[in-house]
């Protein structure tokens, strides 16, 4: 399989896991904080990274470690707690549409930051992008009125973390294989997260008959596992046959996903907002647009 077929591939198994972690997310916190799911993923991700991976570790050089730390901090700590935050207020199928920032995020930071290109129909692409989020926010906000949609901004925030993190592995990492690097960013995290997961009451309440709360575990488990070691280390090996911008074009294809289980759950779309969602998506592609 050349270069060409592996990128699509793992474009499409990237839409399909991250699709589905907004819902996994949303049924977690049924039984657990933001905060501790937060943690608890990094956890869980970490433990599964080490167990499997960890000789790994040995690929990575002293000059890979600063990067390894600012990765590990933009593109999985921040956002991490920032989604976990987002879900509590704001339905899982609008975070995944607001999350298609990322290319944008990639492209305008790379630009400015990194000294990547920059064309003139991506920066239209960007500008129709953010047409789309505005719309998709304030009808939400008028639409869902129990909903508070200044979270919102918290998923822009995340994303301009996965930007960065994007364009730092691309720029810096390029050397290094994917399953180092994200082993690597778990390897560092997870003395953090437990140091979280102690602030709170987890461990004093923590009891195995509690139904609701190992049913979230299990949740945290499959999000964990599948949805961030192994999806991270796929992401980062599309960043290495392709690019920033092209890989974080994932964001096309994850919201269809994630409205198809959002609406299982009975989450509901006006008619404005998945307008809006279009107009993002096309944003993107115009972003993504080589000529």
């Amino acid at each position: 399989m050349n270069n060409q077929q592996q990128k699509w591939l793992y474009l499409t198994l990237l839409s399909l896991v991250w699709g589905s972690s907004f819902i996994l997310m949303k049924k977690a916190l049924l039984g657990v904080t933001p905060i501790q799911l937060g943690a608890l993923r990094m956890i869980f991700t970490s433990i599964f990274l080490l167990l499997v991976a960890f000789p790994s570790l040995k690929k990575i050089k002293k000059k890979h470690y600063k990067y390894i730390v600012f990765t590990s901090i933009a593109g999985t700590f921040v956002p991490g707690f920032l989604f976990a935050f987002a879900i509590t207020t704001i339905d899982s199928s609008i975070v995944s549409i607001l999350n298609s920032l990322t290319p944008f995020n990639t492209l305008i930071f790379g630009a400015i930051v990194f000294g990547f290109g920059f064309k003139r129909t991506q920066l239209y692409g960007i500008l129709i992008g953010l047409i789309g989020t505005l719309i998709l926010i304030l009808k939400g906000a008028a639409l869902n009125p129990d909903q508070n949609y200044w979270y919102a901004f918290l998923i822009i925030i995340a994303s301009i973390g996965y930007a960065f993190n994007a364009n730092m592995v691309k720029k810096y990492l390029n050397d290094l294989n994917a399953l180092s690097i994200v082993t690597g960013n778990f390897l560092l995290l997870i003395v953090p997260a437990f140091i979280v997961l102690s602030f709170t009451d987890f461990f004093k309440n923590f009891d195995f008959n509690n139904k609701i709360l190992m049913q979230s575990l299990g949740y945290l488990a499959i999000l964990s596992i599948v949805g961030t070691g192994i999806a991270k280390t796929i992401y980062n090996k599309l960043v290495h046959i392709s690019d920033p911008v092209f890989s974080s074009s994932v964001t096309y294809l994850i919201p269809l996903v994630a409205i198809f289980w959002g609406v299982l759950d009975g989450e509901k779309l006006s008619p404005l907002q998945i307008f809006a969602g279009v107009i993002i998506l096309f944003g993107v592609y115009l972003v993504n647009k080589k000529k």
